[in-house]
């Protein structure tokens, strides 16, 4: 899975299965535009697939909707989208374990929905003193 916080409380994510590359991370750049009303200012950290140049290339030739701002490298707790995954490795431990990989899906899908509609929650994020900047 990828996801994308806002300090207003907007998630937007998308469920994939394999390895996260680059035309994978594009998919999900275009999804975040075309859900936008505003230009994304988009914080990443320096995972490979970030710099890569296709992901370079199409950035910058969408750079009037789109902005990727880079976290120095080993700083997790720097980025907001982390406290989203320890929200959701937290729900997802306190369930059942899935039998398989459509349960699997089910319970992050529906907590992920669950997410989207729990805006307050998701500003919450943003309260932490390493995530300040961003809210």
């Amino acid at each position: 899975m990828i996801s994308s916080i806002t300090n207003r409380g907007k998630v937007d994510f998308m469920i994939y299965s394999g390895t996260l590359n680059s035309q994978m991370f594009l998919k999900f750049l275009r999804q975040l535009i075309k859900t936008g009303d505003r230009k994304i200012f988009l914080i990443v950290d320096n995972l490979k697939v970030h710099h890569s140049k296709m992901v370079t290339s199409w950035v910058k030739k969408n750079k009037r909707t789109i902005e990727l701002f880079f976290l120095p490298s080993y700083s997790p707790e720097k980025n907001p989208d982390e406290y989203l995954n320890c929200d959701l490795k937290l729900s997802l431990s306190n369930k059942p374990s899935p039998k398989n990989s459509k349960d699997l899906k089910a319970n992050l899908q529906n907590h992920m929905d669950g997410l989207t509609k729990n805006t307050k929650k998701v500003k919450n994020f943003f309260h932490h003193k390493e995530v300040k900047y961003a809210s």
